[in-house]
């Protein structure tokens, strides 16, 4: 059976090129809003976190009617620390739309996204996006485009896609470079005509793969997935299996059945081959297995999650200031959360620490693992997490590490400093040229060599660089890398900062607290120039005599705090340092918070 009234497509491309504004349009186009209905920008992310850092982190479905065909659209995310949402989504599609940026090409994350649809034989509509940028560069794009093809193997059809110039802004596309579109009506054609439509046997039994996991506090687990074959009906008994054996067959219940119609999710009775559909009944259902037929328990195999790199301890909070905050705060609390985290992400690893209150969290990047930090903070968690490591392997009796292809769009004059810094790393410089008035390096360097380097690049570039990175592949060790040359300024005694304080320590660096704040013994304060730790008084208050009155702290000039971000503070932290999340408060504070312990266990070289 051929299903020409339906296409499944999922829109790729590196973050920041326009995916989800691309489908805003493609939405009110399709006819899924009424005429006079007001609606947000970026309706797809609608997760706090994705609104706040304008980026999609969780891939999403939507669906749009044109001519009578139903075309389901999966918006996925563009970050590299969230391909594994990309990687699985793509078993669900028949084709995908690759989306570039006018101006910036084909990026680190285009890459990777692409190598995967191509892997998968998918069909490629080529959209070359942002055209009204005023540093687009049309013709030149569509020819690195094609080179990226040719360097990636793909085969006559593919490096034949057809290519679509689009404003997702405006909504308008066109088959020209020089010819501006009214609409989007090119890109529908080109989807319907070029994009195959699902095909399988529809007389057979039941076959459909979860790709995709959501949760509800009414109906618990739903499971998201295409049918590959027979067809799927409500109230039905299935069985549930795992084509790696990871855990053995059993039996469920479809209890609720959904197909996604523009935002909304219509309960249906019966669906067939090809439709993606949303079920719940399955209390254990996960990313991977395999609903069937009772009579028929044959399980598909899942496409292969790339592999976590980077590495973070995540512990239970034992810090003076422990429980203030928060309202989950024990392991066993720590550990439901990630365990749960787990099933819906399947590119997220979590094992047992050290001791029985911590855990290891492996994840792809940085951004993963802080995306996570941040949720868990804001639903009321409190704990604490290590610097982040990169995960080694041993291969034939070698030691191999994890390395980043990295991308840096700079000013032309700041591009000296940035050679200096990642040469420092062992970054090896791959290729390098003029992109506009911006210079375009091109990096390999070793993961960990990119830990606190992102913020450093900022400050180094005055705020107008860009770094893009993605895996590349694993290489023999490079040797030991610097990671900071800064150390910490540590509170000497327990109390609160007073200005007297805190003015005595500015001089010995910049500041991450104000007046007021609560301090304890051992937490960092503050940043120092030289590259060794220096304890810090912030509670101590001036003598008073009648020599001098207290009112004359008022003279006294405090140079503004410096506010450090979720991202700011992992960067930041030495292999002897944690950071302390709470709902309300991030304290970076040391392992050892003793200062006369820490001066011994640094006497005996303890880390």
């Amino acid at each position: 059976m051929i299903r020409n009234d339906l296409r499944n497509i999922a829109i790729i491309a590196h973050v920041d090129h326009g995916k989800t504004t691309l489908v805003d349009e493609m939405l009110k186009q399709g006819g899924i809003y009424r005429e006079n209905q007001v609606v947000e920008e970026r309706v797809m992310d609608s997760n706090d976190l994705e609104r706040e850092r304008g980026i999609t982190i969780l891939a999403k479905n939507t669906a749009v009617h044109y001519k009578d065909v139903k075309i389901n659209i999966i918006d996925t995310p563009g970050h590299a620390d969230f391909s594994g949402e990309v990687e699985r989504i793509l078993n669900m599609v028949n084709g995908v739309i690759l989306l570039v940026d006018a101006a910036e090409g084909p990026m680190p994350q285009t890459r990777f996204v692409l190598q995967k649809a191509l892997e998968m034989n998918h069909r490629i509509i080529i959209v070359i996006n942002k055209i009204d940028r005023p540093d687009a560069r049309l013709n030149e794009v569509g020819e690195e485009v094609l080179e990226l093809l040719m360097d990636l193997d793909a085969n006559e059809e593919q490096l034949y896609s057809p290519i679509i110039y689009c404003s997702g802004r405006a909504g308008t596309a066109s088959m020209h470079p020089n010819e501006e579109g009214k609409d989007l009506k090119v890109l529908f054609d080109t989807i319907l005509d070029y994009i195959p439509a699902p095909e399988g046997d529809e007389a057979g039994p039941l076959q459909m793969l979860v790709s995709s996991i959501d949760y509800n506090d009414y109906v618990g687990r739903i499971g998201i997935g295409r049918i590959e074959r027979g067809s799927i009906h409500q109230n039905e008994e299935v069985t549930i299996s795992d084509y790696h054996d990871k855990k053995p067959p059993y039996k469920a219940k479809i209890v609720n059945l959904y197909q996604i119609d523009g935002l909304r999710r219509i309960p249906v009775e019966t669906a067939q081959v090809g439709d993606i559909i949303c079920f719940s009944g399955a209390t254990n259902v996960t990313i991977g297995d395999t609903i069937t037929d009772p009579a028929a328990v044959e399980p598909l195999p899942f496409t292969k999650i790339s592999e976590p790199t980077i590495e973070m301890t995540f512990a239970v909070n034992d810090s003076p200031f422990a429980g203030q905050d928060g309202k989950f705060v024990t392991s066993r609390q720590l550990r439901e959360r990630l365990n749960r985290e787990m099933l819906k992400d399947v590119s997220l690893h979590v094992s047992d620490g050290d001791t029985t209150e911590s855990f290891r969290v492996a994840g792809r990047g940085e951004m993963h693992l802080s995306i996570l930090i941040e949720t868990m903070r804001r639903e009321g968690y409190e704990f604490s997490v290590s610097t982040p490591r990169v995960l080694f392997r041993e291969i034939d009796g070698k030691r191999y590490e994890p390395m980043e292809r990295v991308l840096v769009d700079v000013p032309e004059e700041y591009s000296g400093d940035v050679i200096q810094k990642l040469g420092q790393r062992k970054g090896e410089l791959v290729q390098m040229g003029p992109q506009g008035s911006r210079m375009r390096l091109e990096y390999i360097i070793p993961a960990r060599g990119l830990l606190g380097y992102r913020s450093e690049m900022l400050t180094d570039t005055r705020g107008q660089g860009i770094l893009n990175s993605v895996f590349y592949e694993y290489q023999p060790y490079k040797g030991d890398i610097q990671r900071r040359f800064t150390g910490s300024l540590v509170a000497f005694e327990t109390g609160e900062a007073v200005t007297y304080g805190l003015f005595n320590a500015q001089g010995r660096g910049a500041l991450f607290i104000s007046p007021g704040t609560p301090v304890y013994e051992g937490m960092i304060v503050g940043v120092s120039p030289k590259a060794e730790d220096i304890a810090v008084n912030v509670c101590k208050k001036k003598q008073m005599t009648n020599m001098r009155a207290a009112g004359s702290d008022d003279a006294l000039r405090l140079v503004p705090p410096r506010n450090m971000s979720l991202e700011a503070c992992l960067e930041f932290l030495a292999e002897d340092e944690l950071l302390e999340v709470t709902p309300k408060n991030l304290r970076l504070r040391k392992r050892t918070l003793n200062n006369q312990q820490r001066m011994k266990e640094k006497a005996r070289g303890v880390k």
